[in-house]
């Protein structure tokens, strides 16, 4: 795809981010848009949110399943950027958020990495990746999609923000050496409860992604490192790490709750507003 239509496309799509408008068209529909025009896409919409003012803060992950992989002739995970004005902590266990122009809202209880170094080589492992990490936390992202019916290729989900929009995250648990050997054993079978105004919708467990968060935290940074190696997963950055579950349609008013069996982390609920 020629430079002047990537710029045109990213045009389009922040339009869509800033006014809930639908995009009718898929990126994937238009000749010549593949992987590598989505990723530079992402890259003009990035520079153009910091040219505004926002701080890229995190990454945030996409198709966290082998068995996706191969329907979508994937070769690892996608992912896009994440911002200071997207990212926010909860208070305690309960976060209200609003989002300002929704257009089809999903939400989607995820594990939620801080990073304590930088992931500079390919190939890391569950430990490693563990050892790199400050922090985890359960969080609820909060994503939109532009495209009809929530159909889209994973070239459509990088060029249009990972479909990202928000992503609260609950309280921050601490990850030591000490802790490391636990949580290699746990976060791959740990279990998550979605509920929507107290009424239960669906159970998770840790082995969705990838068969575990670590490993996926691991992924993303080979993923990144491979594509963009001047541009690693830094220290301080958050990274959202795939959802538990499916992704639930949710809308202004809904009081979403996610509660945590196997992991030191207490329940998160969320307001939309």
């Amino acid at each position: 795809m020629e430079q002047n239509q990537i710029e045109a496309l990213a045009r389009e799509l922040m339009s869509a981010y800033e006014t809930g408008q639908g995009v009718a068209t898929l990126p994937s529909a238009r000749p010549g848009f593949d992987l590598d025009a989505a990723y530079a896409v992402e890259s003009l919409l990035k520079q153009s949110r910091e040219t505004g003012g926002a701080r890229a803060v995190g990454r945030k992950v996409g198709y966290a399943n082998k068995a996706i992989w191969r329907v979508f002739k994937l070769q690892t995970l996608v992912w896009g950027h994440m911002y200071d004005e997207t990212v926010h902590y909860s208070e305690g266990n309960t976060a209200s958020q609003s989002i300002a122009h929704p257009h089809s809202l999903k939400v989607e209880p995820e594990i939620v990495f801080g990073m304590k170094k930088a992931i500079t080589s390919e190939g890391l492992d569950a430990t490693a990746a563990l050892e790199s990490s400050d922090w985890l936390a359960i969080g609820f992202e909060i994503i939109d999609c532009p495209f009809p019916d929530w159909k889209f290729q994973p070239s459509d989900f990088v060029a249009s923000f990972g479909l990202h929009v928000g992503l609260v995250v609950g309280e921050r648990v601490a990850i030591t050496s000490d802790h490391i050997p636990t949580l290699l054993e746990n976060l791959p079978r740990f279990k998550v409860r979605v509920s929507r105004h107290g009424e239960f919708v669906e159970e998770g467990s840790g082995k969705n992604c990838l068969g575990s968060p670590a490993v996926c935290l691991a992924e993303l940074g080979t993923a990144i490192l491979r594509r963009f190696p001047n541009e690693p997963l830094n220290a301080a950055k958050v990274v959202s790490s795939g959802t538990l579950t499916a992704g639930h349609l949710a809308n202004q008013g809904d009081v979403w709750t996610v509660e945590v069996e196997g992991l030191p982390l207490p329940s998160l609920t969320l307001k939309i507003e």
